[in-house]
């Protein structure tokens, strides 16, 4: 019986008996008070019971192919497919999930539409590609693969529970390669063809760790086990110094700002001082240890001549503006459809990508995809602006400041780095989306107010004994 209904057959059956303090106003009022924290106590949030774990066994592959690369890491792997294997039996999950779980393809947000309709115009900019169109159909299909995690993250992940798994499987994935990377690479520079797939470009390995570093803290300030807890601190310093040895001058200023709202976060608001002591400490230690190279790299963006490092680190910089100029000449040209995905490096005939990845987007798919893509990593924040607006319970809110930490990393990091086809900055907009599905999911579960109010509204009008 609910609550409510026991007050009432509670308040008749004292009517009826005219006996009892509940002739007191003061007990009337304890008594319904009494009964309305029993309903709220009994309406806390809980976790919707899980549903095809199958499909989701399949997605969490996913997110460890993509993240971890077993087939680098483990040598006889590497003959298995795992990405390919991963990705049709996701999508075969997919199509097998839709109308089985509580959200359907109509529920999808804003965003997901967004991806959908980018992700179609790439595919007509590489069928017009006036450079190559297969290699940009090619690039277009691995990045589509992006699509069915996306929709399956969206379906299947209902419950804060697993959403921490999935991030758990990135921020543990990008922590396991960064230790891997230090062990057997520490020597070569750069870190540079140490991991293979997306981590031997040092670019794009130090990206995936400014975007991933949020989480780690997370789950170190969520444990609570000191073990965990050092296991997760051990990640987070094996990222940093993986960091500093890629000598990314992209990452470190992408550092800068992420780690500084990360801090503001969880440091200032949380009133977690510790962090921000120890996370300047780490940094300087680790700059002064390992940032040789990018000391070297960073004096190269305004000299040369001091050394041979640094007139290669010059001439890199140099030839970043150069591309970013002929970049604006292929949107002018092709302002619609762009030159195709992937086939930006051919058409600048120096064979390298522009390294900001908003002119990368728009010179490879056209002006409407990159209005579609600010379009869709506008919803991230705005979706974190809606979660900020809401009673949060103390796990949840560390989710939206790392959240709000990564995502603006990814805002900075792009204006350095070609990772428009990187999966990561897209994983951190789907996690906000799940996060505020799960909020916006739990409200009809809260305590209503109608009953209550009218409660307290409307006074117990009672006749006086008769003795």
């Amino acid at each position: 019986m609910a609550p409510q209904d026991r007050l009432q057959g509670q308040i008749r059956s004292a009517l009826q008996s005219g006996r009892g303090a509940l002739f007191e106003p003061l007990g009337v009022a304890r008594l319904a008070g009494g009964a309305i924290e029993s309903a709220e106590a009994n309406v806390q949030p809980q976790e919707k019971k899980e549903v095809l774990s199958g499909a989701f066994f399949w997605l969490t592959i996913f997110y460890l192919v993509y993240c971890a690369r077993p087939s680098e890491l483990i040598p006889f792997l590497s003959v298995v497919p795992l990405a390919k294997i991963s990705g049709i039996l996701t999508t075969l999950a997919l199509f097998l999930s839709i109308g089985k779980t509580s959200r359907q393809i109509s529920d999808l947000p804003k965003e997901a539409y967004y991806l959908v309709l980018m992700i179609i115009l790439l595919f007509v900019s590489a069928v017009l590609s006036p450079v190559w169109r297969g290699g940009a159909v090619s690039t277009v299909l691995d990045f589509s693969k992006l699509l069915v995690a996306w929709l399956m993250t969206l379906l299947l992940v209902t419950t804060l529970r697993r959403l921490r798994r999935i991030i758990f499987v990135q921020s543990a994935s990008v922590a396991i390669i960064c230790c891997m990377a230090i062990v057997k690479g520490h020597s070569i520079p750069r870190l540079q063809d140490v991991i293979g797939g997306m981590y031997s470009n040092p670019n794009d390995m130090s990206f995936a760790i400014v975007l991933s570093l949020p989480f780690c803290l997370t789950f170190l300030l969520l444990a609570k086990s000191w073990l965990i807890k050092t296991a997760w601190g051990l990640g987070i310093l094996a990222m940093m110094a993986a960091l500093f040895l890629t000598a990314s001058r992209a990452a470190f200023i992408n550092l800068i700002i992420a780690g500084a709202v990360l801090l503001w976060q969880f440091g200032v608001k949380g009133k977690r001082a510790y962090l921000i002591v120890g996370a300047v400490f780490l940094s300087v230690a680790l700059f002064l240890v390992a940032g040789k190279d990018l000391k070297v790299r960073l004096n190269g963006m305004f000299s040369s001549g001091d050394s041979e490092e640094q007139d290669s680190a010059h001439a890199s910089y140099e030839e970043r503006r150069q591309l970013m100029i002929k970049a604006k000449d292929a949107i002018l040209r092709y302002p619609l459809f762009g030159v195709g995905a992937g086939d930006f490096e051919v058409y600048s005939g120096v064979w390298h990508e522009v390294h900001m990845e908003y002119l990368q987007i728009a010179a490879e798919g056209g002006i409407p995809v990159l209005i579609l893509y600010l379009l869709f990593f506008g919803r991230g924040f705005a979706n974190l602006r809606a979660l900020g607006q809401r009673h949060l319970d103390d796990e949840t809110v560390l989710f939206v400041g790392a959240l709000r930490s990564s995502l603006v990393g990814f805002v900075v990091g792009a204006c350095f780095a070609p990772e428009a086809y990187q999966f990561f900055s897209y994983f951190t907009v789907c996690y906000t989306s799940v996060l505020f599905a799960i909020t916006q999911e739990r409200a009809p579960s809260q305590l209503p107010a109608q009953p209550a109010a009218s409660l307290l509204k409307s006074p117990l009008r009672f006749s006086p004994r008769v003795s």
